[in-house]
């Protein structure tokens, strides 16, 4: 629970110098301890993460020299979030979701170790990684539907806004930092340590969970879990709010975000930059995520966040139409940023929206369909993305994808008058609104 400043800390916050009172407002979830752990420790292992993602895909290649089967690598690791998701919200509205949490941060922590000793004795083989991959599939369906509903329950309404944005700033920090790592890693001492860096990495994440003081309690059901389901996608169905967000997440995931898996082919055959230019490119990315996360970590409130949806939209597809035609190399890096800047911002926009609106006991179920749209239509999207770059070349899906990411902007901004209604209905049945108070939210709309 979050207490209300008193008087002494409220004119202290007066008299802080801007700088200062900014960053305390871009901040202001880490107040929470249980927070703190859950960033601190996150931020060491999603490092291991993505210093494992770039390690396999090195030794899937080296292995094979196949682009085939490492774009089916891809698919085998997400293409469980779209199948099992639908249990992991169900998961997360009935249990306690840090032992949720807790359990999915150790199978991760299991099969990792798994991998790196398959590949230290050098035992591994392809179809190892295959099935790995997939079972890490798995538990991630488990785990981001848990984990996305966690965050309520450390911080509360009041600053849930701030800790989506925070955790996008974690997680695209790390998007930074592991790959380059990883480079260094893999070039010295092989794939196989990485891969046990990342299984030590997890522990730092449970220590900090288990020291955690959150009251999560589990909520009972009288009905079966298909009912349960069932009924999580049919308030999605019916809140067109909800539905219109999610529906944009999902075109975008498809159209839009294939152009990550192209990336390599920009790098080398258009670019002509090479494996360094690639791991430029994927940075510039991740650099202009990282803003957009922390952007978003800046507002105080809800208001504005459906237009920044549309707006963030509009702009990622724009940016991907024009770096779709740059043969620089170096204007096609400048281009990523805003991509990458973009399509962070319009996701972590949508996930406060949503986790706003949604009641907290369909938290779990409404996320798991979040996870589907924004994870679980990438594997689609890689092998749609892939099969159209084999018949029209790479720049000319990455132009498609982008046009339809800016028609879908607009029709999202022309059902947007009628969206903030109901949003701001949902927003004030629920309470809080960002740390803005029902009258406030009852006095103007909240999406204007």
């Amino acid at each position: 629970m979050t207490r209300a400043p008193n008087s002494a800390t409220a004119t202290e916050t007066e008299t802080k110098p801007a700088p200062l009172q900014k960053w305390a407002t871009t901040l202001r979830a880490l107040r929470h301890r249980n927070f703190q752990l859950f960033f601190s420790g996150q931020l060491i292992s999603l490092t291991g993460t993505w210093m494992q993602s770039v390690a396999q895909a090195w030794l899937v290649y080296r292995m094979t020299k196949s682009a085939l089967l490492l774009g089916s690598v891809g698919f085998a690791s997400q293409i469980p979030v779209f199948l099992f998701a639908p249990l992991g919200g169900i998961t997360a509205d009935r249990v306690n979701r840090q032992r949720l949490v807790i359990a999915t941060q150790i199978a991760a922590m299991i099969l990792a170790g798994i991998l790196a000793w398959l590949t230290l004795s050098g035992r591994v083989e392809v179809w190892h990684v295959f099935v790995l991959a997939a079972l890490l599939g798995v538990v991630n369906a488990f785990d981001i539907p848990g984990r996305q509903s966690f965050l309520i329950d450390m911080v509360g309404k009041e600053d849930l806004m701030n800790a989506i944005a925070l955790n996008s700033s974690m997680f695209n920090g790390a998007r930074v930092v592991g790959p380059a790592v990883a480079g260094i890693l893999v070039a010295r001492i092989g794939e196989g340590w990485c891969f046990a860096a990342n299984a030590i990495s997890y522990i730092a994440v449970i220590i900090g969970l288990l020291l955690m003081k959150v009251r999560s309690v589990p909520r009972i059901s009288n009905r079966s879990p298909i009912e349960d389901i069932i009924e999580g996608f049919r308030w999605v169905n019916r809140t067109k709010v909800i539905r219109s967000l999610l529906l944009l997440i999902g075109l975008v995931s498809l159209v839009g975000m294939p152009y990550t898996v192209l990336m390599p082919v920009f790098a080398d055959k258009i670019l002509h930059g090479g494996a360094r230019g690639l791991g430029i490119l994927m940075g510039a990315t991740g650099v202009g995520a990282l803003f957009g996360a922390l952007t978003l970590a800046a507002k105080t409130g809800v208001k504005g966040l459906g237009r920044w949806v549309t707006l963030t939209c509009a702009s990622f597809g724009i940016s991907l139409f024009l770096f779709s035609f740059s043969t620089s190399f170096w204007l096609s890096a400048a281009l990523l940023l805003p991509a990458g800047y973009s399509m962070m911002l319009q996701m972590a926009c949508s996930n406060t929206l949503i986790q706003t609106i949604v009641p907290d006991h369909l938290r779990g179920r409404v996320m798991s369909v979040y996870s589907m749209m924004f994870m679980g239509m990438a594997p689609f999207g890689a092998f749609f993305g892939g099969a159209l770059a084999n018949r029209l070349g790479a720049p000319a899906t990455v132009a498609a994808g982008g046009i339809a990411c800016v028609l879908g902007a607009i029709w999202f901004g022309r059902a947007l008058p009628e969206l903030r209604i109901e949003a701001r209905r949902l927003i004030v049945a629920q309470g809080l609104a960002g740390g803005e108070p029902v009258q406030e939210l009852n006095a103007q709309p909240v999406e204007e």
